[in-house]
């Protein structure tokens, strides 16, 4: 934690105030950049009521994508590998963090959830549709880790794991172009956007974290043992969702692509077509009724359609999302280059949004080529902005159907969901999905655990570290009162220049005692790659033993 008491003087002589104020943001911004430091810090004050000491503390905003900033995004792009590689090729169960009680951790799936029909299919066949083939059938056996394989001429065991990667069907014949090297490459762009499906892409992206759940819940069925899986969603170059997942133990490919066909999500909902809409963006939107708390027609003030009776006699579903037949599966052995170089990949992209993953670092020169590919992805944006997200969604409003649990303020077409946005088109959910028995532990106790790793080399190394709690709430004057209240801080109290300087400053110093730390145990040389990069506190390391 950062705390600082400076201001900028911008009253250097022959310079004018707002050129040196902003050159001087520029430079801490470059600095912070090139250093890995937040660049957009959030500002709290926090005073003293022991020393009457104000302080100001910049805290990191943590944000994932490297568009608002890049420190923050590449820090957790390298926490997920660190709790990828933990949990990938364990020989040991791992112990289950407790089960969350209302939201889940935003690291953990519903493990084991019952593939049941919707509260609002009950009465609805749950029979499987005859169009996809069976599941195969497996006996159950207690444990995440999967088989082991021991070879006859050395009795050497292994326990191999898989890299799998699951996509969505064709929607359209996509473009391609000649490299400079003279082979071909996707464009990404359909080669006929007139007749490629975009609705169809964009209820598939809608429905994406959908299949992928029922895929793992069919997937552990099938398997022998409860599954477990780090994965990512991430865009192809056409746009279409799908998913790295890193698998614990290894199944037969035969299973996994039998399971991959049989595998579907059908969204029993209202129909939801072009033909359907009632309300669109040139027609007065239905109001809001507070007393019957319903969505009433504009014109004859009818109650539209609640959710329960537009569903009530639905024959077919509206719309069922299958996985496409591509289905790629990697057998891996852990402490190998090629699992190593799995990580790193599966994690690639995970700081950059979805529309932005190809156009926003292409080293495409031609002008034409990226204006089509900004519009292929305006095209497809277009329908996932109308097109509803699930049951609660806004846009049900559009269809002349009220939401599942309407609320006041809704709009047609106007679902505040992320997952309408341009950046995520259709993908506004998790982009990392990870299993409760993956490591044993949150995304949260991972981030102390390399914390803890820094706090061990420091204090083998005889370097005092700060403390972590020296402004806490928690600590309390002799008066029983707690000695720090933290605040938002006043208007002109500081600039930005000074926030990202001190900001440097401090990290600067923190990994000059690091390294310094490094060396003396020796480490690693001094700026090299460290064990905060790659080990966890809880196992033994050099710095605990020292110590």
């Amino acid at each position: 934690m950062v705390s600082f008491r400076t201001t900028l003087d911008t009253h250097a002589v022959g310079l004018d105030v707002e050129d040196a104020a902003r050159q001087a943001r520029d430079l801490a911004r470059a600095g912070a950049e090139a250093n890995g430091v937040c660049t957009s810090p959030v500002v709290r004050s926090v005073f003293d009521r022991e020393t009457g000491v104000t302080h100001l503390v910049p805290i990191p905003c943590g944000s994932t994508r490297e568009s608002k900033c890049k420190a923050c995004a590449e820090k957790a792009r390298r926490l997920r590998m660190h709790q990828c590689r933990e949990g990938w090729h364990r020989d040991d169960e791992p112990d289950l963090p407790p089960a969350p009680t209302a939201a889940p951790d935003e690291d953990e799936d519903d493990d084991e959830k019952e593939d049941e029909p919707a509260p609002e299919r009950v009465t609805r066949s749950t029979r499987r549709r005859p169009d996809v083939p069976d599941l195969p059938t497996q006996k159950m056996s207690s444990g995440t880790l999967g088989r082991t394989f021991t070879d006859p001429r050395t009795g050497q065991t292994f326990r191999p794991s898989m890299f799998l990667t699951l996509t969505l069907g064709s929607y359209g014949d996509i473009g391609r172009r000649r490299r400079a090297d003279g082979t071909w490459e996707s464009t990404g762009v359909p080669a006929n956007p007139r007749t490629y499906d975009y609705r169809k892409a964009a209820l598939d992206a809608l429905m994406f974290s959908r299949v992928v759940d029922r895929f793992m819940q069919n997937l552990r069925r099938c398997a022998g043992y409860t599954v477990q899986y780090f994965a990512a969603v991430e865009p192809q170059k056409r746009l279409a969702p799908h998913l790295h997942a890193a698998i614990r133990g290894t199944i037969p490919r035969a299973i996994v692509k039998q399971v991959a066909a049989a595998t579907y999500f059908a969204a029993w909902w209202p129909p939801c077509t072009d033909a359907d809409v009632v309300y669109g963006e040139h027609t007065e939107p239905p109001v809001w009724h507070e007393e019957s708390a319903n969505y009433l027609d504009p014109h004859t003030g009818e109650v539209l359609p609640t959710w329960k009776e537009a569903t009530a006699q639905l024959q077919d579903p509206a719309h069922v999302v299958r996985l496409g037949k591509q289905v790629d599966i990697k057998g891996l052995l852990g402490g190998t280059p090629d699992s190593d170089h799995a990580v790193r990949y599966l994690c690639k992209y995970l700081t950059k949004s979805i529309s932005g993953t190809y156009a926003a670092g292409d080293d495409d020169a031609d002008t034409a080529a990226r204006v089509a590919y900004d519009k292929h992805v305006d095209r497809l944006h277009a329908h996932v902005r109308v097109l509803p997200c699930g049951p609660d969604c806004a846009n049900w409003l559009r269809y002349g159907v009220q939401p599942k649990n309407p609320t006041p303020g809704m709009k047609p077409g106007g679902c505040l969901s992320p997952a309408h946005d341009r950046e995520n088109l259709g993908l506004g959910g998790r982009r990392v999905l990870v299993s409760r028995g993956w490591s044993g532990k949150t995304l949260t106790q991972h981030r102390a655990d390399r914390a803890a790793v820094v706090r061990q080399a420091l204090e083998a190394a005889g370097i005092e570290h700060d403390d972590a709690d020296r402004l806490s709430t928690t600590q309390e004057t002799s008066d029983g009162h707690a000695r720090y209240v933290w605040r938002e801080p006043e208007a002109g109290s500081y600039t930005y220049a000074a926030v990202i300087t001190a900001s440097l400053q401090e990290h600067l110093r923190r990994r000059g005692q690091y390294d310094a730390a490094k060396q003396a145990l020796g480490l690693a040389p001094p700026g090299s790659t460290g064990p905060v990069d790659n080990r966890s506190a809880t196992a033994a390391t050099p710095a605990a033993h020292a110590a």
